[in-house]
């Protein structure tokens, strides 16, 4: 989806409709800043006032996503190339989301190592040196439930008896047995426990 074009086109529609950008924040109890954005292919709308702002500005929904009026021939093309724009964002967003969480790992990962250093070298043998590991061990352990909450946010866990794609709970995640991203869970289809491989794609 092209932003600047869609935010055009809302700046268009709503000269067309006589409001300014302050009157259209208004009737959707938003801040004129936010429309603003949108103008400025800087955001897009939400999708809990998507229909509320396409009925006051006089276009389909269709229409707001394209950046375009659709005419009614050319209306199942536009529907087809708008869905794989979205599953293309989509793919695009888990992506970088799986990317972060990596990113959040490695560096986690590399912190926990320096500070078990830091803390067996220079800091003398005693309570304190205790204190600090168990702070850096405790300290670890956040952005790891952070990256698992990521994790589990894009994507699937295939089964390996019957390829059903399981979307487990942060819980059942999160006590899973595992082997890097490959987590050990009960398929709810086959109802057999096995080794599911993470997949980007649900």
């Amino acid at each position: 989806m092209d932003q600047l074009k869609i935010g055009k086109f809302i700046a268009e529609y709503r000269k067309k409709a006589k409001l300014t950008q302050m009157q259209l924040a208004e009737k959707l109890g938003i801040t004129d800043k936010a429309v603003s954005k949108w103008e400025r292919g800087m955001a897009m709308p939400d999708s809990s006032i998507m229909l509320e702002l396409c009925d006051i500005l006089g276009i389909s929904v269709n229409e707001l996503l394209s950046g375009e009026k659709i005419s009614m021939e050319n209306s199942n093309q536009k529907n087809e190339q708008l869905l794989l724009d979205m599953a293309k964002e989509l793919e695009r967003k888990n992506k970088t989301i799986w990317t972060s969480m990596w990113a959040i790992m490695i560096v986690s990962m590399t912190a926990l190592f320096a500070g078990l250093l830091v803390a067996r070298f220079l800091i003398p043998e005693g309570i304190w040196q205790l204190v600090v590991i168990l702070g850096i061990c405790v300290l670890f352990l956040i952005p790891c439930f952070y990256a698992l909450k990521l994790e589990i946010s894009v994507g699937a866990y295939k089964c390996k008896h019957c390829g059903h794609e399981i979307v487990p709970t942060y819980s059942e995640a999160l006590w899973a047995m595992h082997r890097g991203t490959t987590r050990y869970l009960k398929c709810p289809n086959c109802g057999k426990r096995t080794w599911c491989k993470k997949v980007l794609k649900k």
